[in-house]
């Protein structure tokens, strides 16, 4: 990949940029591919990139509705962790912070993964309980994990209200310190940059309006832009993955919600760590930019609008003051809401379908950006090798009838 020199950077920065090379190749679409891509966020560029890369693929599209990272990959909180209750999950999301550990050197892209440590707090005696049980199941599957009580929490972030008469008392924590965030942008443009050096054709306001099958057998794509032919489509569109799946005769077990978040304005360094709190459903840390990035469950209606409700966003202010007292008087600079497709066990589909060829990678709900290396490498591998991966096994579209649920409902400690 190709590297920038101090020297290159400076004299570009002298020509107001004007020399600077595009990042990635904005193709227009060939007539027929090994494999299509549909969906340009961070999961679709790292099935791609994994593609290549790693499968020795080379003819290949990701196609996308509108720019590349303008859906929910720009539209989240950017909290990556793996400590999850259940093995499979737990397993599949360490894989995937194992990747995003080294990925900036693999993708030669800075995409700024700041390993600040996750807590997730205890309120009452059964959230205890239940972060006890979650944290025993991570050191038994070798995700580091461990429990801190409240003395500890209030020494390492002294802003916090541990104070025994506070609205939400504070017992103790789980704490994964491998975890951490990443800026959601970067994860975009660094897969789309890889991918596109290593042959991939990123196709931007390219829309799907149909998916063509021969039988049982996927042909192709019908898109704003033409027809587009392969024997191999993944589709990986997040909240619009039941309208894609619906054009190919399949009805995907999955609401879409709304889910918010909200950034204040700039101040000084606060808060060095991330606070997650299920019971007053809401977490906070702060970005590079002094930002306080906060963020709380999915509305409660289901439907296709980025905007949210205000009552959502009234309840997690007041549980976030509650926690911290000191943020009262910061001022909220924005909001916006991104499209989230949630499955009854609260796991995602990555998996073959009955249609030949036609691959899923959706219902990630609340915790598809942290998964983004480790859902594209997986991906990838069910794609090329028409088989899933041992750590994607278990997250197949027939779990639904065969009742092989993996529930992570609540043991993934709150929505993020």
């Amino acid at each position: 990949m190709k590297k920038y020199s101090a020297f290159s950077l400076f004299k570009n920065a002298l020509t107001n940029n004007k020399n600077w090379q595009a990042s990635w190749r904005d193709a227009s679409p060939k007539s027929k591919y090994d494999a299509i891509i549909v969906g340009g966020g961070g999961h679709g560029l790292a099935t791609a990139y994994y593609l290549a890369k790693n499968h020795g693929m080379k003819n290949i599209a990701v196609v996308e509705k509108g720019w590349i990272g303008g859906g929910n990959t720009a539209r989240n909180t950017t909290i990556v962790r793996s400590n999850y209750l259940c093995k499979e999950s737990s397993l599949l999301y360490e894989k995937s912070l194992k990747l995003w550990e080294g990925l900036s050197q693999d993708i030669n892209f800075n995409v700024m993964f700041s390993q600040r440590g996750v807590y997730n707090l205890g309120h009452t005696l059964q959230d205890m309980r239940d972060i006890e049980r979650r944290v025993s199941a991570n050191q038994l599957n070798g995700i580091d994990a461990e429990v801190v009580n409240a003395q500890q929490i209030k020494e390492a972030i002294p802003l916090i209200n541990t104070s025994a008469t506070a609205r939400y008392p504070i017992l103790g924590a789980s704490l994964q310190r491998r975890a951490g965030v990443a800026r959601h942008d970067a994860i975009a443009w660094g897969y789309a940059r890889a991918a596109s050096e290593l042959g991939v054709d990123i196709i931007q306001q390219c829309e799907v309006t149909g998916i063509r099958k021969n039988g049982s057998q996927v042909t192709g794509i019908e898109t704003t832009r033409g027809y587009i032919e392969s024997k191999k489509v993944g589709v990986v569109v997040a909240g619009h993955a039941s309208v894609l799946a619906d054009m190919a005769g399949i009805r995907l077990p999955l609401e879409s919600h709304p889910l918010q978040a909200y950034v204040s304005e700039p101040l000084k360094p606060v808060l060095d760590t991330v606070i997650m709190s299920n019971a007053v459903h809401g977490y906070v840390s702060q970005s590079d930019k002094g930002e306080l990035v906060i963020g709380a469950g999915i509305d409660s209606y289901i439907g296709y609008g980025q905007r949210g409700s205000f009552h959502t966003i009234e309840h997690c202010m007041q549980a976030i003051i509650a926690l911290f007292p000191n943020f009262s008087r910061v001022r909220m600079l924005r909001q916006w809401g991104g499209i989230v497709d949630v499955s009854p066990d609260a796991c995602p589909i990555l998996s073959k379908t009955p249609v030949e060829g036609l691959y899923l990678n959706c219902g990630w709900g609340t915790g598809g950006f942290k998964a983004t290396p480790g859902s594209g490498w997986t991906f990838a591998h069910t794609i090329a090798n028409n088989q899933p991966h041992e750590l994607n096994a278990p997250f197949s579209l027939d779990r639904f009838s065969t009742g092989a649920l993996i529930d992570e409902h609540g043991a993934a400690a709150v929505a993020h």
